[in-house]
């Protein structure tokens, strides 16, 4: 999900100019480390870990950006009828974050790791075809500025990325387990 060069400090992603390409980019770096994942031999424990870790890292700093930015945005600009793709979008982000969170007591090699990755994994993409399909369709019929919002996006994101770089590639950012809409 992050292009950023930590030489440089400037992003090179492509999705910069719009909030919706964005995160699909972010989507298709996270699936393929779900792909990895999935290749990687039962007992290459590190190649698991380092593969998980990464996963819950850009889903958290992902998460935390639609949730500050894209949701309230989207409720702005979305009829009634539309929110509940938000409001779903939500709780799908709280399931996640739960399972997140079960990685800071689960290890490689343990009774259920494989087992919550993969579920994780599976709640992710049954998210990343509701937004594609319903959501990002939804917001680009609105009138939102994309572009402007895009600009946030990546902004807050790049911020979280260097945070995260700080900190040795920990997770950081809103590691609770609320289920808060913004106003």
């Amino acid at each position: 999900m992050n292009t950023q060069s930590k030489e440089s400090g400037s992003t090179d992603t492509p999705a910069a100019s719009d909030a919706i390409a964005l995160l699909k980019a972010d989507h298709r770096a996270v699936e393929k480390l779900f792909d990895a994942f999935e290749k990687a031999a039962d007992d290459d424990l590190e190649a698991k870990g380092t593969l998980a870790r990464r996963a819950c890292e850009e889903l958290t700093v992902h998460a935390i950006i639609e949730e500050e930015l894209l949701y309230p945005a989207a409720h702005k600009a979305l009829e009634k009828q539309d929110e509940i793709d938000v409001d779903e979008a939500y709780v799908e982000h709280y399931l996640v974050k739960t399972l997140i969170e079960k990685f800071d007591s689960l290890r490689p090699g343990d009774d259920g790791f494989d087992a919550t990755f993969k579920v994780m994994s599976e709640l992710v993409k049954h998210h990343v075809e509701e937004e594609e399909a319903e959501l990002f369709p939804e917001l680009r019929e609105s009138g939102v500025d994309l572009v402007a919002l895009g600009v946030k996006l990546a902004a807050r994101k790049n911020e979280l990325m260097n945070k995260l770089d700080a900190a040795g590639s920990k997770l950081v950012g809103d590691r609770s387990l609320s289920f808060i809409r913004a106003a």
